[in-house]
């Protein structure tokens, strides 16, 4: 998908001094894009990643970057790595506790690690297959924990809390019938490229019901919090070159020479996700935003029908919390 012409800078994002955010997936692509807009505008950040050298090496890039740019006469931000370990549904209930201590605030969530596109996959441990435990099931339990902080911080004066799922474009390739019981978190498609696609694409079909089911019960307790999914579009990160690297025979050809045509930098990418997390517009007209999806470059538009379908969220909601309360992460 081409990106449209217009173009999101640190003009078009709010002021974000004494506002702390976190960003999980941050030391590379996206993320490491979507942490440096926020920084930029004088936010606190955390990286929420595994590794702590690459998140320090990243960090360290991030901030050489903060001192360049200069700026409008305040002070930028700051950016702090969090251990966030997302196989495993039991640690990122145990690291959003610890954030819960750490923070008496949180403004911005950013849901931005994603499981490679490309398989095989398989079932973990727990039975769960490991593509969904990184791309919705953990995100989800990050979310859902951090939810009191989340609101507790909307309810300040002049909040601006916002929680954003980083979904795809792939998630139009599918057409499940429900999200009832583990096999259906577990649906996977085949074993070929394409078959690896949709079952990434079911992962951030995911993405998409959760945050609108979510946004439907924080307006039913007038919380004061949006809600987004993004499609970030075609950006050439680790995931979309280990991607075209799978495909057979072409793959090494359309990364070569048709990828430069098709997709775009880390910060092009990253600024759908820099828009929701805290463009102006959305600031101003907040309702127009609740629960949308948006694509590149910041345009609200329509996703799946079966992203729409309150059947469909209600269901996931439900089957993610009887496979975490089955695995002892809620009660």
């Amino acid at each position: 998908m081409f990106f449209s012409r217009k173009v999101i800078t640190e003009s078009d994002l709010v002021d974000l001094h004494g506002k702390v955010a976190l960003v999980t997936g941050g030391n590379t692509g996206i993320g490491y894009a979507t942490i440096e807009f926020l920084a930029q505008k004088g936010a606190k950040v955390y990286m929420a990643s595994r590794s702590k050298e690459k998140a320090q090496k990243a960090i360290e890039e991030i901030e050489a970057e903060l001192q360049k740019s200069g700026g409008e006469g305040k002070s930028k931000g700051s950016v702090h790595w969090f251990k966030l370990e997302l196989s495993d549904p039991r640690s990122v209930k145990e690291a959003a506790t610890e954030f819960l201590a750490k923070e008496e605030r949180v403004d911005i969530l950013v849901n931005n690690a994603s499981h490679a596109s490309f398989g095989p996959y398989k079932l973990n441990e727990d039975g769960l297959l490991d593509i969904m435990v990184v791309n919705h099931i953990n995100h989800f339990v990050l979310t859902e924990t951090l939810l009191p902080l989340l609101k507790r911080t909307a309810s300040l004066k002049d909040s601006d809390v916002r929680i954003v799922n980083v979904s795809s474009l792939a998630h139009t390739r599918v057409k499940p019938d429900s999200f009832i019981g583990k096999e259906s978190l577990n649906r996977q498609y085949g074993d070929s490229v394409f078959d690896y696609l949709d079952t990434y694409g079911n992962t951030k079909l995911a993405n998409i019901l959760h945050l609108k089911h979510l946004q439907t019960r924080l307006n039913a307790e007038s919380a004061g919090i949006i809600c987004l999914a993004v499609h970030p579009g075609a950006v050439m990160t680790v995931g979309a070159t280990g991607f075209l690297n799978s495909v057979p025979f072409f793959g090494w050809f359309l990364k070569t020479f048709l990828g430069p045509l098709f997709f775009v930098s880390w910060k092009q990418g990253a600024m759908t996700s820099a828009f929701a997390a805290a463009g102006k517009e959305v600031a101003a007209e907040r309702k127009k935003y609740e629960g949308v999806y948006l694509t590149p470059i910041a345009n609200i538009s329509e996703p799946s029908m079966y992203a729409k379908d309150e059947r469909l969220q209600k269901e996931l909601y439900e089957t993610t919390v009887e496979v975490l309360r089955e695995m002892g992460v809620v009660s």
